[in-house]
């Protein structure tokens, strides 16, 4: 038996492996987002600056078995083989539910996930217990200490609303100190911000960031906690003295050193204190089969582990090993990138894509927000007013305009980390059990909101999203003990057959959610790629060839809609309809993104900006055409209506014939830029139009004779309409792009 407990605890670090990969790359935004969005440095100094502060952390961390120390369950009510079932189930659980948030780019909590699985997991183990034994004197609150949850939610709400609230105020009183137009004031207010945010970040490294490490006593870290306001105030002055002599003599950007330290300290806070959530319970495990075997002979069955009441220490081995996993997975990762796209989108200063929709409460907050602020402005006097609006007036430097520039200022990303630093070390001095992610995407946001991020073109989205993350944020706590309980009962009575069945579906469902990002990150890139490679000298060519890719796509899927319609082949028909909506939200993303097409042509292109846009609406109009044609059609097959009659169906390949080679007509002229045959891609959309009305009589006559029933003339009608709407838009985009290319051959 010994030989199988060994193979189980060989899994648990297998799995300790792929959670902090997929750990990693979720809580990376927490560190990494400031840096990024600002641009304070290069990619790669961000990274490097992140990874060293990831191996300090992780080879300085004591490696304490921190959420089994403070007691989520009493070990010494469990046996052996329990506590091995339980760590399994901890472990594969945390592993699927990190995965599923990386994978769909939502930052959650790691030490919620690991402490609501721990729950989960011993009690389902303890109501195992109790349903198998007879003794009435038990009950699950004695194998389990819900306390630890309760101060963990209250932990949660206490930090959400304090975090955003603080971040948007600091970040206001900021931004009336600096404006957007920082440089001139940073002469003389730089080094006295720069003194608070060291001090912050000082302070911050010491509570939080030393916290448990080896080579600092109980002693120190006690006097360090007694004496926090004199460090404080000591730092505080020699930071501002210090950074104020290297503005002076070397001219030493002070944000910028605020940004990258805050990064690093942050970045060294995760991964010494939020180790553990990663590979705290293989430890466990490893520490329970020590035991074990230290007891020869011991029956797996009846052994109590008492021996985890105490504390797990972790071989510095292991917390290297951890350490390099970790930094690999922060430069190789980019679910970690997805995670971290979603904050920066949330928080960015410009617009552009939202990824969220609006929500009626979103709604309803931001015009109570407009409502209140007007009245504020009625109070106060129009001077004060219009001078406060003054220092949140966007400033772009001339000098320094770039055309790919940052989501937001050194400003706020100094504040952010600032307000971060000084929050989790407040929390952890009056060790409450608060959230490093919570913390520092709440006061990311309360940021961004007091800095006018959320300007009323964004704000219902905006709003959408922190609630979609907030509310993910207590599904995790669901997610995490419902499954972990789920899969304690299943390893209970399926033994080692669930396990290491789960294990296998574990790797399965890792594998599909990577090949399904990849897909995602690809298309996305390919989208980026699309936009950048817009410019003044090739618009025209990269117009026509989209154009013409789009029309080939539309004869392909309107002959696949003929087919699935003839045969009643849903999956066909399924797969059609989500071609033409992933065309659909590509040329979106085209017209989402409009302003930063524009911003690369000249200045006098006005014109050409013009004819842009109006092919492009063709275009989409051409696409929400297929659309409503292919989204009838399956809709009419799924539901098992009556199929099409044989004379329908030879009138749309009719109708396909004429309109296929209309839009083959218009690729060709396209592709030579020779536009001497309108006149004959005039006379098809004539014929075409006019087999429509003969087509549109037939089927009047067959309703009325009722050779078809209701189901079917709505489907034919709606096909025969949409078909002449989209032969219209096709004749209005070549127009429209004739002239957008006579436009340009002129210039």
């Amino acid at each position: 038996m010994e030989t199988i407990y060994l193979i189980l605890v060989i899994v648990l670090f297998l799995l300790a492996a792929s959670d902090l990969i997929v750990g990693v790359s979720n809580d990376a935004v927490n560190f990494l987002n400031s840096a990024i969005g600002s641009k304070v440095a290069s990619f790669r100094v961000i990274m490097a600056v992140a990874a060293v502060g990831i191996l300090f952390g992780a080879v300085f961390s004591s490696g304490m078995m921190e959420v089994a120390r403070k007691g989520i369950f009493n070990p010494g009510m469990f046996y052996f083989t329990e506590i091995m079932i339980i760590f399994m189930a901890v472990m594969i659980t945390d592993v699927i539910l990190l995965d599923v948030y990386n994978t769909i780019g939502l930052p959650t909590s790691t030490t919620v996930s690991i402490v609501f699985e721990l729950l989960g997991a011993a009690v389902a183990m303890a109501s195992i217990k109790l349903f198998m034994t007879a003794d009435s004197m038990l009950s699950v609150g004695d194998f389990i200490n819900s306390s630890k949850a309760l101060a963990i939610i209250s932990g949660i709400l206490l930090s959400v609303a304090v975090a955003f609230s603080v971040g948007a105020l600091i970040q206001y009183l900021a931004r009336l100190a600096f404006s957007f137009n920082f440089k001139k004031r940073m002469k003389y207010l730089g080094a006295i911000w720069g003194g608070i945010a060291f001090s912050a970040m000082t302070y911050f490294l010491l509570i939080k960031g030393l916290k448990g490490v080896s080579f600092i006593s109980t002693e120190n870290i006690k006097w360090i906690s007694d004496n926090s306001m004199e460090l404080i105030l000591y730092s505080f002055i020699g930071w501002t003295v210090l950074l104020q002599l290297l503005y002076w003599l070397f001219r030493v950007n002070i944000l910028k050193m605020i940004v990258l330290v805050g990064t690093f300290s942050l970045a060294m806070a995760f991964a010494g204190n939020d180790l553990v959530n990663f590979i705290g319970v293989p430890i466990a495990g490893y520490n329970s089969y020590e035991l074990y075997t230290a007891t020869q002979g011991a029956d797996a069955n009846t052994m109590l582990m008492d021996g985890l009441a105490g504390k797990v220490p972790t071989p510095t081995g292991f917390l290297i090993v951890a350490g390099f996993i970790m930094v690999l997975t922060l430069v190789f990762s980019k679910k970690a990138r997805s995670v971290v796209q979603t904050s920066l989108d949330l928080s960015r200063q410009g617009a552009g894509t939202e990824r969220f929709k609006a929500t009626r409460v979103s709604k309803i907050l931001v015009r109570g927000s407009i409502n209140m602020s007007n009245g504020i402005k009625k109070v106060l006097p129009a001077k004060l007013v219009q001078t406060v609006e003054n220092q949140f007036e966007p400033y772009k430097d001339k000098e320094e305009e770039e055309k790919d520039p940052p989501m937001f200022d050194l400003v706020r990303a100094s504040v952010t980390l600032t307000v971060a630093s000084i929050l989790i070390a407040f929390g952890t001095s009056l060790k409450l059990p608060l959230s490093t992610t919570y913390v520092t995407f709440m006061v990311a946001m309360g940021t961004s909101l007091a800095d006018n991020a959320w300007g009323r073109e964004s704000a219902v989205y905006r709003i959408s999203g922190v609630m979609s993350v907030i509310g993910g944020w207590f599904l995790t706590a669901f997610s995490a003990f419902t499954v972990a309980f789920v899969l304690v009962y299943l390893f209970h009575f399926g033994e080692l057959y669930a396990i290491f069945g789960m294990v296998l579906v574990v790797v399965y469902i890792v594998y599909r959610t990577h090949l399904h990002h990849k897909k995602a990150a690809a298309e996305s890139e390919e989208e980026e790629q699309t936009i950048d490679d817009f410019s003044e000298e090739n618009i025209a060519a990269k117009s026509t060839k989209t154009i013409i890719k789009n029309l080939q796509k539309v004869i392909e899927e309107y002959d696949s809609i003929i087919i699935g319609l003839e045969t009643e082949d849903v999956k066909k028909l399924r797969k059609v309809k989500k071609d033409i909506d992933k065309n659909t939200a590509k040329t979106k993303y085209l017209k989402d993104h409009l302003k930063v097409i524009v911003d690369k042509l000249r200045e006098d292109s006005t014109d050409t900006a013009y004819y842009f846009v109006e092919v492009l609406d063709y275009m989409r109009e051409m696409l929400h055409s297929i659309s409503f044609i292919a989204g009838p059609a399956l809709e009419h097959v799924d539901n098992n209506h009556k199929p099409l009659l044989k004379e329908q169906i030879d009138e749309l390949r009719e109708l396909h014939e004429i309109h296929s080679r209309l839009l083959n007509e218009i690729i060709k002229s396209l592709e030579t830029c020779d536009f001497s045959s309108q006149e004959e891609i005039l006379e098809i959309s004539q014929s075409y139009l006019d087999a429509i009305v003969r087509i549109n009589k037939k089927q009047f006559k067959r309703l009325k004779n009722a050779k078809a029933g209701t189901k079917n003339s709505m489907l034919f009608l709606n096909l025969i309409s949409e078909s002449k709407q989209m032969i219209l838009q096709a004749v209005n985009l070549y127009k429209s792009h004739r002239d957008f290319i006579n436009y340009n051959n002129e210039g």
